[in-house]
């Protein structure tokens, strides 16, 4: 991989998640949604340093020093090695032609993530199952996902 793909994902990944989250906003101000405290995902990466990897609620578990901040350098850094893993099994040549049923499915692809690893580490379950509102979490994740798709292709045709 070249210096300039390298350059490459690092921007389609920051505007692909910059999508994610205005998305997230969007939810927000139109229907009063809430969107993933991203200061959990930093405690939650916090206590694995620690050795702890599941929670009973995420929510519940002890506060880690500047846990807000690293949960969003964790959003951002984790989208960008999503648009790494988008260029190399699309190849160079998508970013020279993006095309929209790429990106998208590769934002659909890195809902196994929150759904698999993510909810049930933060004491969610597979899937949210564990939760009073699962089909809309669940939605919600999907959603925000596919928000991250476009974001690719968008990043891609507008670079």
């Amino acid at each position: 991989m070249t210096f300039s793909l390298w350059i490459d994902a690092v921007w389609i990944g920051i505007g692909a998640t910059l999508c994610m989250d205005a998305w997230a906003i969007l939810q927000k101000l139109l229907f009063k949604l809430p969107s993933l405290d991203y200061a959990l995902v930093g405690r939650w990466a916090g206590l694995m340093l620690k050795g702890q990897f599941f929670h009973g609620s995420i929510a519940s578990a002890d506060k880690v020093k500047a846990e807000k901040a690293i949960g969003w350098v964790l959003h951002y850094s984790i989208g960008i090695i999503f648009a790494f893993m988008h260029i190399i099994f699309w190849g160079e040549e998508w970013l020279r032609m993006p095309t929209i049923g790429a990106a998208l499915s590769t934002g659909i692809v890195t809902i196994v993530v929150p759904f698999f690893i993510m909810q049930p580490a933060f004491g969610m379950g597979v899937a949210a199952s564990k939760t009073t509102a699962q089909l809309s979490v669940c939605l919600r994740s999907m959603a925000a996902h596919v928000a991250y798709g476009l974001g690719i292709y968008v990043t891609a045709v507008v670079s």
